[in-house]
């Protein structure tokens, strides 16, 4: 089986270069490693209420699941990260009764959510934090040595396709490393204006 890790929850970011999209912080327990999740507004808002813990009028959509599992004697023993062949981060919730457990696919937001909401243990496996996570300092080292060679950074970004472009850029934006992604949004732009002139 697999060496898993536990991670914890480091908080949102909020995204300068897409609007409305937010990145959720996972930290390896005892480490320096950690995963961007890029959610939506609801589901940053939904792990914001239960961090800053804002009371709501009425129950959010995870505080009446949470509320339904406890009805019926269900608890979240943990939560699984997994990634998708296509990119995007899903999850499993590991649900018991006590006697019976079970295993339901679920979008990694929502685990998150729920697990907050309860205290359940996130965990992920050592393939997922290899592939898609990031160790900030060794960030800080790489960006120190880009500016160092500022030159040849540039020279890449005329070379790369629009595709290339885009994914570097979302790939900039989910480490948080924003002035990147500006730039690259930048040389976006002026190709964009220049196809519109041809």
């Amino acid at each position: 089986m697999e060496k898993r890790y536990k991670l914890e929850l480091v908080g949102i970011t909020y995204n300068q270069i897409q609007s409305g999209v937010y990145a959720l912080i996972l930290q390896q327990v005892g480490a320096t490693r950690r995963i961007p999740i890029i959610i939506g507004f609801p589901e940053a808002q939904a792990i914001e209420c239960k961090l800053q813990e804002v009371s709501t009028p009425r129950p959010l959509t995870h505080d009446t699941f949470v509320a339904a599992m406890s009805a019926f004697g269900i608890s979240l023993k943990e939560v699984e990260i997994r990634k998708l062949p296509n990119g995007v981060f899903a999850a499993n919730l590991i649900l018991s009764d006590g006697i019976i457990e079970k295993t339901v696919d679920s979008r990694s937001s929502d685990a998150i959510a729920i697990a907050i909401r309860v205290g359940a243990p996130i965990y992920t496996t050592e393939t997922v934090l290899l592939e898609a996570g990031f160790d900030p300092e060794e960030q800080a080292e790489m960006k120190d040595e880009n500016d160092i060679h500022g030159l040849k950074s540039i020279m890449s970004l005329s070379s790369m396709t629009m595709a290339q472009l885009s994914e570097a850029m979302l790939k900039a934006s989910e480490i948080e490393n924003y002035e990147e992604a500006a730039r690259i949004k930048n040389e976006i732009e002026k190709r964009n204006k220049q196809n519109m002139k041809q």
